[in-house]
């Protein structure tokens, strides 16, 4: 499923840029060689990070 429409990046996109160190929407276009266009995916983006981190709080408990 797409997250960014404008610059088409998907849910795996988004997950590999996380796994690799991203901790901002803006973590995640630069690791995808993009930038923001109208920025309505930044939101989900920052869900999947928060996500991402609980998870692995979790995970280190």
């Amino acid at each position: 499923m797409y997250v960014c429409n404008c610059n088409g990046l998907r849910q795996r996109d988004v997950a590999q840029a996380i796994e690799a160190g991203a901790t901002r929407p803006k973590d995640i276009f630069a690791s995808n060689q993009c930038t923001a266009q109208c920025a309505k995916c930044v939101c989900e983006m920052r869900q999947m990070i928060q996500d991402t981190q609980a998870a692995f709080a979790l995970a280190a408990e």
